[in-house]
């Protein structure tokens, strides 16, 4: 029997939709893990920093593009020790300047991917995936990286039944 574990980052509050800034009390990435969690019986491990980015959307933008550019590895509160016992990995998160927010490379860094499946699935509000995937084959050595998925986050609600879908179809 397969095991099927979510790793995912979520911003509540304050979120890009469509043009305009809403505040939000479950951040999209999150209910897209429940989603999938569902769909696929999964474990599910939300990444929280100790470090929370500021309330105001535009200034977090800010710190997430400064994360990048320095390579930043912000502090968790909790890790994840192993995923020895999981054989699909689902990463879940929003586009932050193009990729996952660093905060979930802290995490993945963590870990040993080898013989493992990941599949990526982003929220964004335009940009797609980004360069999720790619960085995924770097940060998860060993994996096999599937085609991931990309969900407009202001679509998030609607899209329930495809992002299950799609889980389904591509657990191994």
């Amino acid at each position: 029997m397969t095991r099927n574990l979510v790793i995912y980052y979520s911003r509540r509050g304050e979120n890009y939709f469509g043009g305009q800034i809403r505040n939000i009390e479950k951040g999209n990435a999150e209910q897209i893990a429940e989603f999938i969690g569902d769909a696929v019986d999964a474990d599910v491990f939300e990444i929280k920093t100790v470090k929370e980015y500021s309330r105001d959307y535009m200034t977090c933008t800010e710190e997430a593009k400064d994360e990048l550019k320095e390579n930043a590895r912000p502090e968790l509160e909790e890790y994840l020790d192993s995923i020895d016992d999981y054989d699909n990995i689902f990463i879940v998160g929003p586009c932050w300047w193009g990729t996952y927010p660093m905060a979930m490379f802290t995490q993945l860094e963590w870990l040993s991917f080898k013989g493992k499946k990941v599949l990526p699935v982003m929220t964004h509000e335009g940009s797609g995936l980004g360069s999720a995937e790619r960085d995924l084959k770097k940060m998860c050595s060993g994996a096999k990286v599937a085609k991931g998925l990309a969900v407009q986050g202001s679509n998030v609600a609607s899209s329930e039944g495809s992002i299950k879908a799609w889980a389904q179809k591509n657990i191994k």
